[in-house]
């Protein structure tokens, strides 16, 4: 079972960079507005680079809504990652999942 949190619930650790954030959206997205402190790590990158990832360290994965983090999180997890998704993603953290409702 893959833990989930909202992005309310780890705004303030991610201002206090509490933990380490994945971001799995293509770079073009990255570079276009992420996470402060964010790493990326594409999804369709990932099969081939995630031992970059310190198998020690947990990991709150994050996309645009959810969808890909969720993905790259089941496949963290069954390599034995420690790994949390950000449920609603980027766009939560940026207002716009807000505006579409």
């Amino acid at each position: 079972m893959i833990k989930v949190v909202d992005i309310a619930d780890v705004t303030v650790d991610l201002e206090d960079k509490a933990f380490h954030v994945v971001d799995v959206r293509e770079a073009d997205e990255f570079a276009a507005g992420h996470v402060p402190g964010a790493i990326n790590l594409p999804l369709s990158e990932l099969a081939n680079r995630y031992t970059e990832l310190d198998f020690e360290t947990p990991y709150h994965i994050i996309c645009h809504l959810g969808g890909r983090s969720s993905q790259a999180c089941l496949f963290l997890d069954a390599q034995g990652y420690d790994v949390t998704n950000i449920n609603g993603g980027t766009a939560a953290w940026t207002g716009e999942l807000e505006k579409c409702e």
